[in-house]
């Protein structure tokens, strides 16, 4: 077992995505009170929180705004805290999708083509179906599908509650996949079948809407090929220590890159710990490599050993 640490769990935020982010990090600091670690879960409420007198670490369970896009990462690192998983410029590349899609198409990465839309578009820019998003939402909070050009208005709507201006996509058909990233390395494929629409809000946290595969059954090469997109995607937005890379996989078996969670649900049922228990990696066991990679890029020698 490893040395223990006194670890500080932030969760809740003022995003979005707060429920889940509390889910995120309860299941965390459970995890890690198992591997025999001394945990604070702080609830965080606004941009002023405290942490406790004594911490060698947080982890960060924050999803969304002022979670992944570099805010709360900046003021860890003006506090001279340690912290896990992205820095403050990958976080907020990954955040922002329009940045993320440029960071593709400069590195080569593939991903559907698409567009930036404002509240005086008034119609789209593509042949529909085409997928209306926020740029910087995650959880497909605010995402609409638009498959008749009368629905374009209603969806840039619900876009635009959210952020402005708002990223539209050509969509594609195909299979629905994500691939964690865990160092250096791409875990095994997961594939995600919901059993009614697409992987909305709702299919993603209701119990028994959507099932999951792991690893993928995919067709010879396609594995690869899909792993090697997520990791170029990964390294792409200088994104370090952990993430999971939604993919879509076309009817030709080319991977479209849609885009990258820095911080993505880290329950015992989520996907990246599936997929790190597909390599027989455990949840406290992942929590754990998650701390201890990070503490290898940020935390110096005396923090390395101590997981």
């Amino acid at each position: 077992m490893s040395e223990p640490m006194r670890i500080t769990v932030l969760e809740g935020g003022i995003s979005a995505e707060r429920e889940v982010s509390l889910r995120t990090g309860s299941a965390v600091a459970a995890a890690l009170r198992g591997q025999g670690h001394e945990v604070t879960e702080v609830v965080v409420e606004s941009e002023d929180f405290r942490l406790p007198a004594r911490c060698d670490v947080v982890f960060n369970a924050l999803h969304g705004t002022f979670g992944e896009d570099g805010e709360v990462q900046r003021i860890l690192e003006g506090r001279g805290v340690p912290y896990t998983g992205c820095g403050i410029d990958s976080s907020a590349r990954a955040f922002d999708k329009l940045a993320s899609k440029r960071a593709f198409v400069a590195a080569g990465v593939p991903t559907p083509e698409f567009a930036v839309c404002g509240p005086q578009t008034d119609r789209p820019p593509f042949d529909v179906p085409l997928v209306v998003k926020p740029p910087r939402q995650g959880s497909s909070v605010g995402v609409t599908r638009v498959t008749e050009a009368a629905q374009w208005g209603a969806a840039l709507r619900e876009a635009l509650r959210f952020d402005d201006p708002v990223l539209v996509e050509k969509m594609i058909f195909g299979r629905e996949l994500t691939v964690g990233i865990l160092g250096e390395d791409a875990l095994p494929v997961i594939e995600i079948v919901p059993r009614e629409g697409f992987y909305d809000y709702a299919n993603k946290y209701t119990a028994g809407r959507t099932e999951y595969l792991c690893p993928a059954s995919l067709p010879e090469g396609a594995t690869e090929r899909v792993q090697r997109a997520a990791l170029a995607a990964h390294r792409a937005l200088g994104c370090e220590v952990y993430s999971r890379v939604d993919v879509l996989l076309d009817r030709d078996g080319s991977p479209s890159v849609l885009e990258v969670n820095t911080i993505p649900g880290m329950t015992a049922t989520s996907l990246l710990p599936k997929a790190a228990a597909a390599v027989g990696i455990s949840f406290g066991a992942l929590c754990e490599r998650i701390i201890a990679i990070s503490l290898a890029l940020r935390g110096g020698a005396d923090s390395r050993r101590k997981l």
